[in-house]
């Protein structure tokens, strides 16, 4: 079963190791800072990095390597460009490095080849509220207020140009800028709509995008078809604050809002697949992995929640529905939750060799007796 490590708002990181039996799942700290976590990031499968990055609510960030329950800090350092009323809204460990987004777009890349390699730095938009690099790490995106959805190349990104200075024309991309989304038609009475994206997250490619408004609606866009959403689905989250999160199955994406709703959403339709009960407090953090669903929510509950792909067809009702398997508290506000990547292999049973064992010894019984019988026979002959 999946293991994965938390960080709350007193900064702790612990390993929450989910329970192969009916037993309940294990807590165990890590490693405790001054400041509470702001970001947490596992290097996927498919990475050649085995560092995984945390960053603090102060602006100092550690690259570290997990052995069984044994945290190893490997490096340290700070952004100091983060003021006192900014967060982090992205960290991405790659094969690079570590890259690092602050809401006041100090953009800033730590090489993991070598220990004395000097930072990549780059100068992004202020006022941003979500940043994430694709899985191919050439491009990522950012969004955020008054903000629309932005794809950038990862390398130009960090190269400075005299023309990064120049007057620009309204609407003209900044250098390093591929793509820019265009805000929604005006509402029913002509109005300018507000852009207030609260989350994005790539989808099955680098062109396809998911973003949640503070609104509650999720919109998904391709920057290959056009600027403006080619979905938009209203009025999805109940209590605004949208946080949308990938699945590991195709068209699936976890969705919650300020309220304490999550629910698994079709990409390709926007139809709600089910949603999960019982939730007395609103997610701040979720984490897919290959067996199950884990969420971290205000009221200090890390849920395990079950998991089930959409259906083949869309449209089609999902014959399995959501359910919260088991909760484990924690003593703080749990800010983050992210898996480890590692699916721990379960030993399988033998029931065969231990059915033979069971015969074998029936068997032996049985000749023991027939045995006996005999001896019986022979001495009534006599």
């Amino acid at each position: 079963m999946p293991r994965f490590i938390t960080g709350d708002q007193l900064g702790n990181l612990k390993s929450l190791q989910v329970s192969t039996a009916d037993g309940p799942s294990e807590l165990t700290q890590l490693h405790s800072a001054k400041s509470s976590v702001a970001a947490l990031s596992i290097p996927s499968v498919a990475s050649t990095s085995k560092l995984a990055a945390v960053a603090y609510a102060d602006g100092s960030l550690s690259a570290f390597t997990i052995h069984d329950n044994d945290l190893q800090i490997a490096k340290q350092w700070k952004e100091n460009r983060l003021k006192p009323d900014q967060i982090f809204v992205g960290l991405q460990s790659a094969d690079r490095g570590i890259y690092s987004c602050t809401s006041n777009g100090a953009l800033r890349l730590v090489p993991s080849d070598a220990e004395d390699s000097q930072p990549l730095l780059g100068s992004l938009p202020t006022r941003l509220n979500a940043w994430r690099l694709d899985s191919e790490q050439a491009t990522f995106i950012y969004a955020g207020d008054e903000v629309e959805p932005s794809m950038w190349n990862t390398e130009l990104a960090f190269k400075q140009t005299e023309s990064s200075t120049a007057k620009r024309k309204r609407d003209a991309l900044f250098p390093g800028e591929i793509w820019r989304a265009k805000n929604v038609q005006n509402d029913g009475l002509g109005l300018r709509q507000p852009v207030k994206i609260t989350s994005l997250t790539f989808l099955s490619s680098p062109t396809t995008l998911l973003a949640g408004t503070q609104f509650g609606d999720v919109r998904r866009y391709d920057t290959r078809a056009a600027r403006r959403p080619v979905s938009n689905w209203k009025d999805v989250g109940k209590a605004g604050g949208i946080k949308v999160e990938k699945g590991l199955a195709n068209h699936e994406v976890f969705v919650s809002d300020h309220g304490s709703n999550l629910f698994a959403l079709d990409t390709r339709n926007g139809r709600i697949v089910y949603s999960y009960k019982g939730l007395s407090g609103a997610v701040t953090s979720m984490a897919p992995s290959p067996s199950l669903l884990v969420s971290a929510a205000l009221d200090r509950y890390c849920r395990m929640h079950t998991s089930f792909a959409p259906p083949l067809e869309a449209g089609k009702n999902q014959e399995h529905k959501g359910e919260v398997i088991e909760k484990v508290f924690m003593t703080s506000v749990p800010s983050v939750v992210a898996w480890d990547c590692v699916e721990a292999e379960t030993p399988a049973p033998q029931p065969e060799a231990e059915d033979d064992d069971v015969w074998d010894g029936m068997e032996n019984v049985k000749d023991s007796d027939d045995e006996s019988r005999g001896k019986k026979r022979r001495r009534n002959a006599a």
